[in-house]
């Protein structure tokens, strides 16, 4: 079995950097297709869409109330990158469409790019022990509280979230949507496995 070795904080900057930029790729390529997603950044999407306030601003705040049970649960060094990552998440999202634009996005494509995209960076993420926050560190507190299993909590917070973006958003791109979110998911439940990689 391969020795753990711990990243030099050169190591853990690059990683929080390559991970929170790739999401902010495709977040931008998300919102670019009218699309949404899960958790806690499809709720801030979909604040986004439908009120004055922008997905950085939502992101950001939403955020806030999970990083004091990130601290109780997972200690004050995951709870800083995660801060991070959220705050640099949250920044690169504002001046990203500002850099790039698409003459041309067909939805699907968008959804699935998204997907990888996102999943790739969350790994990279968490390999450097950080998160983007949200309901995952909510499900990780439940399921060591209450046996309830993380994966099923935030497969209700997700189901509760595209119901109500189906009232609001147009139900096709809604659809499509779920296609990347099944993406995501498959992308980390195959590959986020510590038994696998050197952290």
């Amino acid at each position: 079995m391969a020795q753990r070795s711990r990243h030099t904080p050169l190591e853990d900057a690059q990683g929080l950097v390559f991970g929170t930029a790739a999401a902010a790729f495709a977040l931008h390529m998300l919102t670019s297709a009218g699309l949404m997603t899960g958790q806690i950044a499809g709720l801030a999407v979909l604040v986004s869409y439908t009120t004055p306030y922008s997905f950085a601003e939502v992101f950001f705040v939403a955020n806030i109330p999970f990083y004091a049970l990130a601290l109780w649960r997972l200690g004050w060094v995951f709870t800083l990158k995660t801060f991070l990552s959220v705050a640099l998440l949250s920044g690169m999202s504002l001046v990203m469409p500002d850099l790039i634009g698409f003459d041309r996005l067909e939805p699907l494509a968008a959804a699935l790019l998204f997907g990888i995209l996102t999943g790739f960076g969350i790994l990279a993420l968490f390999r450097h022990g950080a998160s983007l926050g949200g309901i995952g560190i909510l499900g990780l507190w439940l399921q060591e509280r209450f046996g309830i299993r993380a994966g099923w909590v935030q497969l209700t917070f997700d189901a509760g979230l595209f119901g109500v973006a189906f009232y609001f958003l147009d139900p096709v791109l809604v659809g499509v949507s779920l296609a990347g979110a099944v993406v995501l998911n498959l992308i980390l439940a195959i590959n986020h496995r510590r038994d696998r990689y050197v952290a």
